[in-house]
């Protein structure tokens, strides 16, 4: 402690006016992070899959935690290697985004896996997919003029049939 003690005379409404300043703009900054749900089931198509995969990515992509799920009914359930194998599959489709959080677990007669998206993931991939397309600029392999495809000729006159 000070000797003689020491203290501020301060305007108390500014004081609290600043304080709450403070905390308004620490609220902004905050991102809510949502956990959305993707349902699979075991016996899902390829067209499907690749849809409801695709729809994962962009959540990861906003930056959500996404839950996937697969549905078991009657037999299945006596099958849970092909659950597992599905969400083997749609972790393998977006390591670039994320990473798994939540281990695939069986939970009655659905197996759960909780994907979190990954900031290093995503920025590793996002450098790895800019020197790919800078490499692919520069050997001249996506040059606008060489591959426009080739205008067919004019027939004038008559029917070609």
């Amino acid at each position: 402690m000070a000797n003689p003690p020491v203290c501020r005379i301060m305007d108390y409404g500014k004081w609290k006016y600043e304080a709450a300043q403070q905390a308004k703009e620490s609220r902004r900054k905050s991102v809510a992070v949502a956990i959305k749900e993707m349902k699979y089931r075991p016996k899902i198509g390829v067209g499907d899959f690749t849809t409801k995969t695709r729809q994962v990515e962009k959540f990861l992509g906003q930056g959500h935690k996404v839950k996937v799920t697969i549905m078991f009914r009657g037999r299945e359930m006596q099958h849970p290697e092909l659950g597992q194998r599905i969400l083997d599959r749609v972790a393998e489709a977006v390591t670039h985004l994320g990473r798994v959080e939540v281990f695939p677990k069986l939970d009655g007669r659905n197996m759960i896996m909780v994907l979190a998206p990954d900031k290093r993931a995503k920025a590793a991939w996002e450098k790895a997919k800019a020197e790919a397309e800078g490499a692919s600029i520069e050997n001249g392999s996506a040059a606008p003029d060489e591959t426009a495809p080739a205008e067919s000729p004019v027939v004038e006159g008559g029917d070609a049939a």
